[in-house]
């Protein structure tokens, strides 16, 4: 019997939207049509398969917005289209079918989380609102929100009104999805995550903390080299502090992508040959994450593990 998988980390769009991404550009490889369809070629195996597909978590996928109500409208516009997906309403052209709300099991919408409780109020009742259309409502499907720190300035999660913000989630039950980057942003965003946990949890706050892509470490590094390299040494130290703590998840969702291509006289070996090469490549970052000293916790939904990953991800890696 294939073993069921829940992806939890999916971007999805249509060509029409292309233009509201804010990472877009007209040479980027993205730049073409995500939606279910795509997605489950990409995802469902032909049987007999080791594994099935159960469902997704759609993450939301870096609309061009900004702090203001007023550059929320595109933010807007896609969660009424993953609404429509996860009421199962499909528009013509957005590549997807009514029974496909049946993959849709959690919605994990943009939020503007440096405004603080009193911003977040505000922009929720609106998400409430966008959530709804003649298929039904989706807004039972929102279980947490995401706002990119990879490319904000330093110190922004330490700001009073973003930990105000978390504590408020936390209350509401509702997830944050935490995205930095080790290799582009620097290590001092790490460092900035882990006194971020220090100071919400020393409060007693439950918010669930997701962490995203292995937090974008520095996979250019030589493998025959990573184990004593300064940047690997520093990053692990930061990740076994954030471990300690027993509300912060790790997703694997876009390592891949945080790899160099293959050199071109490796890129035509067979499969067992380039999948050896990225296992050498990775394996002393997941074997951090997988290292049960450093996990003491085990909370995911299959494995016991405080580990979530992913079986595809179509869209950006962001």
């Amino acid at each position: 019997m294939a073993t069921p998988i829940i992806d939890s980390h999916v971007h999805l769009w249509i060509a029409s939207q292309l233009d509201m991404l804010a990472w877009h550009s007209p040479s980027n490889p993205l730049g073409s049509q995500h939606s279910v369809e795509e997605y489950l070629d990409a995802a469902v195996s032909s049987p007999p398969a080791k594994y099935c597909l159960k469902g997704f978590i759609y993450i939301e996928t870096d609309r061009r917005s900004s702090l203001s109500p007023h550059d929320w409208t595109h933010v807007f516009e896609e969660i009424s289209f993953i609404s429509r997906i996860a009421c199962g309403t499909p528009v013509e052209g957005e590549g997807h079918i009514s029974s496909d709300k049946e993959l849709c099991l959690a919605i994990i919408p943009w939020a503007p989380i440096p405004l603080g409780p009193e911003g977040l109020e505000l922009y929720m009742a609106k998400v409430q609102v966008k959530t709804k259309n003649k298929g039904g409502d989706a807004w039972e499907k929102i279980k947490g929100v995401r706002y990119l720190l990879q490319d904000k300035p330093s110190g922004t999660m330490l700001e009073e009104g973003f930990i105000r913000g978390l504590q408020w989630l936390g209350q509401r039950g509702l997830t944050f999805d935490l995205g930095v980057d080790a290799r582009r942003g620097g290590l001092h965003q790490l460092e900035e995550t882990v006194e971020l946990a220090g100071r919400l949890y020393q409060y007693g706050s439950q918010v669930k903390l997701i962490l995203n892509h292995l937090c974008k470490p520095n996979l250019r590094i030589s493998p025959s080299e990573t184990c004593s390299h300064q940047e690997f040494i520093d990053w692990k130290r930061h990740i076994t502090s954030l471990s300690a703590h027993p509300c912060i998840y790790m997703k694997l969702s876009g390592l891949f992508s945080e790899l160099l291509p293959l050199p071109a006289e490796e890129a035509g070996q067979d499969d067992t040959y380039q999948a050896s090469t990225i296992v050498n490549a990775i394996q002393p970052w997941t074997d951090v994450i997988f290292d049960p000293l450093a996990l003491q916790e085990s909370c995911s939904e299959a494995t016991g593990r405080s580990v979530i990953s992913e079986i595809a991800e179509p869209g950006r890696g962001g």
